[in-house]
């Protein structure tokens, strides 16, 4: 049983296992981090049952919540012309925990954003904010706006007016272009809310 759990508990290389869902007319990119192993099992992005990426993004945009097959998830996120990716291509981890990232190598963004209408970039979590900014941003050449983390560890955070402020910010974007993130990248670096 002891060394069952050490092997879990070792870290390994994860390279992502699926394209960035997006079409020609994309406006908004939310980038996560890497897929969790539950993701990676399920096929598809956030796919923690226990995960509200979904929920919390059908809240702010008013609609009701995909249904839990990768099909449907992919839908939504084209049918409200976003796109969804991770910041990393690849990295070292230890299960779920992006605290033990290690040996991260990005995505390049440039060729998604130039083959859409991105005009704004969303990260999910402290982690993913943060190596946006170390590895992409030069790249991407747009400035990630910070998005709380969705995953069941930060559930204390779910039910703040701060979480539900923040995430409503991917629907402002939506509706009001590339000026409005621009305000909103602006405002978060000027109040130094980048990254909590």
């Amino acid at each position: 049983m002891e060394l069952s759990r050490r092997i879990k508990t070792q870290p390994a290389t994860v390279v992502h296992p699926w394209p960035p869902v997006f079409s020609e007319h994309s406006r908004v990119l939310i980038l996560g981090t890497l897929p969790s192993p539950t993701s990676r099992a399920q096929g598809f992005y956030y796919g923690h049952p226990h995960n509200i990426f979904w929920p919390a993004l059908a809240t702010v945009l008013g609609v009701p919540e995909p249904k839990q097959d990768p099909g449907s998830r992919k839908a939504f996120v084209l049918a409200h012309d976003l796109a969804l990716w991770d910041v990393l291509q690849q990295a070292d981890i230890t299960g779920a925990s992006d605290a033990s990232i290690a040996n991260p190598v990005a995505n390049r963004m440039r060729p998604l954003i130039e083959a859409t209408c991105v005009k704004a970039v969303f990260t999910v979590g402290k982690t993913a904010d943060k190596l946006y900014r170390e590895l992409c941003v030069e790249e991407a050449g747009i400035e990630s706006v910070y998005l709380p983390s969705t995953s069941p560890a930060n559930r204390a955070q779910h039910a703040t007016e701060e979480f539900r402020r923040r995430w409503l910010l991917v629907r402002d974007a939506l509706a009001q272009g590339e000026a409005a993130h621009d305000a909103l990248a602006r405002d978060a670096l000027v109040r130094g809310e980048v990254s909590p």
